[in-house]
């Protein structure tokens, strides 16, 4: 079947599944459920028939969103305890990161000895990471002030919540001293993505200054090492639509959909400045590098859902450095800025940050100057760079934030009953923008080849 009809099949059933979804919802038409949710079951089997017609992961961890979001609405108390599959997807994928990155890394910097191009290439990417995120933390301070969504929200009764998340309040000495890595293994098992990528590129300028002798059998290591792990990716990467379905009907389940309706006005200001950011920022960005933007999107399809299902984005890494290489960009380039990205080029997670600061002054009822918001910016500007790229990592922050700042911190937690929604945009965004500043750095140093054959997800 022509890839356009089916597309439209696609877009078909899915809208059809969602007005279903929301006449329950909203009750419509005065029909029951026990009429819409065989009808809902009727479509995602026609969902299915095409899914499996077309054979491409992508459509498969497509499908098994919708169909989480079916168990986790119509099942919820089997659906709660389907999380230790998404955990085992996330697990499986954090150990291919570390292995990955310092392979790819050593390969690309001591395999071509070029050292000077790598601290060009790095101070080129630290620029282009620095303007875009200080305008995406902007976009966000402007939309919060627009939409005032903090205002008149009344605070909980109940203080006490599930999750106990601890405010740090870090110094800009010990936000730079994180960058460094101690002991390697630690950072490793912490998942510190930083500090591994110091230690690569550290561990690949001294394999570079070697001689030939010593430096040929470690290269060959890596090598075989970085062609393995990209294989490892590949076999993880049949067990992501289970792992992502599991994470849609866990959220649901215990979320409910009705949960969009509560803070409506916070979402949709956060949806709306990362929507304003993608078409005035990244989309700018794109056309004056002159990206193919059609491949470009074919390209991060597969990524970006992984990354808005899971909301995590390390769990895209693997997938995204595999597509971004087939998609053109050199290896070396792949493992460099992809990875430094992921600490320094947030740019949904920034965005958040500032947005969601603002709001937690409006609720408790704080008027911030202009000059105080401003300050919140900059101080966003350090604390958010190391931000892991792991879920809830940001909150963390956001209360770090909020002690530097005097805030109080029990608006934080109206945040946190929907911050798995907030989390599936920022994270998408944080996927989209890593990505295209690899294609933005390899034309830059025009080293970008576009693909021959047309490129396929």
């Amino acid at each position: 079947m022509h890839k356009g009809r089916l597309s439209l099949i696609y877009l078909t059933i899915v809208s059809l599944y969602g007005i279903l979804m929301l006449a329950e919802q909203n009750a419509w038409l005065g029909i029951s459920s026990s009429v819409l949710i065989p009808l809902r079951i009727i479509v995602l089997i026609a969902f299915g028939y095409f899914v499996i017609k077309q054979k491409s992961l992508t459509a498969w961890i497509l499908y098994s969103m919708f169909l989480g979001t079916e168990v986790g609405h119509d099942v919820p108390d089997i659906a709660i305890h389907l999380k230790i599959c998404s955990k085992i997807f996330l697990k499986l994928i954090k150990t291919i990161i570390a292995p990955l990155i310092f392979a790819t890394l050593v390969v690309g910097i001591a395999g071509h000895s070029n050292i000077k191009q790598v601290g060009r290439m790095g101070l080129k990417a630290i620029l282009y990471f620095e303007i875009v995120t200080t305008i995406a933390l902007f976009i966000g301070l402007a939309a919060i002030n627009i939409s005032q969504a903090g205002v008149g929200v009344q605070l909980p009764v109940e203080a006490e919540h599930s999750e106990k998340l601890v405010a740090t309040k870090q110094s800009a000495e010990e936000i730079i001293l994180h960058i460094f890595p101690e002991n390697i293994a630690k950072s490793i098992s912490e998942g510190q993505v930083l500090q591994i990528v110091i230690f690569s590129i550290l561990f690949a300028i001294g394999l570079a200054l070697v001689s030939e002798a010593k430096r040929k059998p470690m290269l060959d290591f890596t090598e075989s090492l970085s062609e393995v792990m990209f294989k490892f990716t590949k076999v993880v990467m049949y067990f992501a639509p289970v792992g992502v379905g599991a994470a849609i009907a866990y959220t649901v389940s215990h979320m409910g959909l009705g949960i969009l309706v509560n803070l409506f006005q916070l979402l949709a200001t956060l949806y709306g400045a990362l929507i304003f950011f993608l078409l005035f920022v990244l989309l700018p960005v794109a056309l004056f590098f002159k990206v193919p933007l059609k491949k470009f999107l074919n390209a991060i399809a597969e990524p970006m859902s992984i990354a808005f299902a899971t909301t995590s984005s390390e769990a895209a890494l693997p997938k995204a450095m595999e597509n971004m290489e087939k998609f053109g960009v050199p290896r070396k380039i792949v493992a460099f800025v992809l990875p430094t990205g992921y600490s320094f080029n947030l740019d949904g997670t920034t965005l958040y940050l500032s947005l969601a600061s603002i709001f937690v002054a409006q609720v408790a009822g704080i008027e911030m100057s202009w000059k105080e918001q401003l300050m919140m910016v900059f101080t966003l500007m350090l604390t958010s760079k190391g931000v892991a790229g792991v879920p809830r990592a940001s909150l963390v922050i956001l209360l770090g934030t909020a002690a530097s700042f005097g805030l109080p911190v029990e608006p934080i937690f109206i945040i946190l009953g929907i911050d798995e929604l907030m989390d599936m945009a920022r994270t998408s965004v944080n996927v989209i923008g890593n990505c295209l500043a690899t294609v933005v750095i390899a034309k830059w140093e025009g080293e970008y080849q576009e693909p021959t054959k047309r490129y396929e997800i």
